[in-house]
């Protein structure tokens, strides 16, 4: 009678390959802690739970801040270029710049990694990227989930999951409660197309060649603006924020906007960077343009007008705030006015 066995790795499972992608983490944690300042202090990379330590961060009446979200389909033409890592900025980023919408410091992050195979040096890359993300945003890697998942995923996808908690003072709570009759609108720049569209962006590529200066910003990693919108909440120089994703810059903007007021955008002041103009001519309306993209402003606060000049010394010349629009009173909550320059 012929000898019949199964097993996890022949259905298609590496739990020793998995064992070993734990070990690299591990490592790549503890000199992570050597190199930040962060309450954590214990390796726990590779256990039941993630553990962190408050106790020593001094914040009077502290809130919890909590964010999850992915990269969308990006990761599809991150599988095309073969380029992985810079995917997990993009995770982190579109977590802990949720976060800082509420005036929240990012402390610790965790991923989660499903895949068809597991592919350890592809995996390694997609870490890699994770830690640096939370690096640019002084939060750290305290755990996640690796799942290999034969037959859900094919041999070469994957799928990201980000988890992120912050923590802010009771008063610094960033708030549209906040925002006042005459506030000024500043856009700051994205860094590209960040990590919302590429449904669209896909689409389009099918049927039209990239121009080869353009190649680099496909894939350039989400803008992390931790450092600079955690200055402006800790110097009170701003009322409220809006993280520029899914739905475009109005969208997203009217989220931050009290009932009682209106939002006023000069569509002519936004500043368009090349990816998007190439886009634009790929027959694509402009309010459709306005819905998907963020269309070169990644993220924007409001603030007393009287703030502008300190708000704009904490900024890199490349990301440098720019008036947009202001809050007024009035019974239409959206005021829309010249039309986009492209």
């Amino acid at each position: 009678m012929k000898k019949i066995e199964n097993s996890y790795k022949k259905s298609g499972v590496n739990i020793s390959l998995a064992n070993k992608l734990v070990k690299h983490i591990s490592m790549m944690s503890k000199k992570d802690v050597k190199k930040t300042n962060v309450a954590f202090k214990k390796d726990i990379i590779g256990g039941f739970g993630s553990l962190f330590d408050i106790s020593k961060i001094k914040i009077k009446d502290p809130v919890i801040v909590s964010c999850t979200d992915g990269v969308g389909t990006k990761i599809d033409l991150a599988n095309k270029f073969k380029k992985f890592d810079s995917i997990g900025i993009d995770l982190v980023a579109m977590c802990v710049n949720d976060l800082i919408v509420q005036g929240a410091k990012p402390l610790f992050f965790l991923d989660y990694i499903a895949v068809g195979k597991l592919d350890l040096n592809k995996t390694k890359n997609i870490l890699k990227g994770i830690f640096k993300g939370c690096k640019l945003s002084n939060c750290k890697l305290i755990g996640g989930e690796t799942a290999e998942m034969p037959g859900i995923y094919s041999k070469d996808k994957f799928d990201l999951a980000g988890f992120s908690v912050g923590i802010v003072s009771k008063k610094k709570i960033l708030d549209k409660r906040k925002v006042k009759k005459n506030d000024v609108v500043l856009a700051i720049p994205s860094n590209g197309i960040h990590s919302n569209g590429f449904s669209l962006v896909r689409s389009i590529l099918k049927k039209n060649k990239l121009p080869n200066k353009l190649k680099r910003e496909i894939l350039k990693p989400t803008k992390i603006y931790t450092k600079e919108i955690l200055k402006l909440t800790n110097n009170n120089l701003i009322n409220a924020a809006a993280h520029i994703t899914g739905g475009g810059l109005i969208e997203n903007l009217m989220r931050s906007i009290p009932e009682k007021f209106s939002l006023n955008i000069d569509l002519s002041k936004i500043k368009i960077i090349e990816i998007f103009k190439w886009l634009k001519t790929k027959k694509i309306s402009d309010k459709e343009m306005m819905k998907t993209f963020n269309c070169g402003v990644g993220f924007c606060i409001i603030a007393p007008r009287k703030n502008i000049k300190k708000i704009k010394k904490i900024f890199h010349k490349k990301y440098m705030p720019y008036e947009i629009g202001h809050i007024s009173a009035g019974k239409t909550k959206l005021n829309l006015s010249n039309f986009l320059k492209w």
